[in-house]
């Protein structure tokens, strides 16, 4: 009986009469109705916050004053005779730039000069320029003799230091000189070869007198009769 019972309730459908729930179909291309509804417009965007009371507040940095003015006041070329030194080397580097001026001679005169021999030359004021500049005139005064680069000059007999344009024009004189007297190493420079003694059969083989013209040595050996 047990098992009737439960094949009936298994063939019960729904009542008869009642009417079934009808689901309507929606029709194609409808809009879904989350879809259908207005997308609400942006907000306006809210205005930034307000630092905290307690926060800290960000300063910009400001260079110093006297850092401002040192830029401004930097020279990035100086003159000292004749010569453009760069104003970013320090002061003792800057005048070996002069021809003449070697790193000893500028250090015993940047040092005569009370200067700092460590600063950068675009640093010094206008006064230490004109101490340097002065310096440099006397230069005979405070170098020591063995440290001059003219000394016993042949016109007049002086110990002297040149330098600039003043030592080129001196060696081009002293070449002259050495060329009209015919010595031989004014012969030398006449030439363009070595004229202090060194060997020049594998070194020097540039300019002029480079390579031997084969037909003129030819035509002096050649035999006579022979076809040149």
């Amino acid at each position: 009986m047990a098992e009737e019972t439960k094949k009936k309730d298994r063939t019960k459908g729904e009542p008869k009469g009642v009417p079934k729930a009808e689901v309507k179909a929606e029709p194609k291309g409808a809009p879904k109705a989350a879809e259908a509804k207005a997308e609400p417009k942006a907000a306006p965007k809210a205005a930034p916050k307000a630092a905290p009371k307690g926060a800290p507040k960000v300063e910009l940095k400001k260079e110093p004053k006297g850092q401002q003015k040192e830029d401004s006041e930097f020279k990035h070329i100086v003159r000292i005779l004749d010569t453009d030194l760069p104003g970013t080397r320090s002061v003792v580097h800057a005048l070996c730039g002069v021809k003449g001026i070697g790193w000893r001679v500028a250090r015993i005169l940047v040092l005569s000069a009370g200067v700092n021999p460590n600063a950068k030359l675009g640093n010094l004021s206008e006064e230490e320029i004109e101490r340097l500049k002065s310096a440099i005139e006397g230069v005979e005064k405070r170098l020591p003799w063995w440290m001059l680069n003219r000394r016993k000059d042949i016109l007049s007999g002086e110990d002297k230091h040149l330098m600039g344009a003043d030592q080129v024009i001196q060696l081009r004189e002293d070449i002259n000189l050495l060329r009209k007297i015919r010595s031989y190493r004014g012969i030398r420079h006449e030439r363009g070869l070595k004229a202090r003694g060194q060997r020049t059969k594998s070194t020097g083989r540039k300019g002029m007198v480079v390579g031997v013209i084969r037909k003129k040595l030819a035509a002096t050996t050649a035999k006579p009769g022979e076809k040149k």
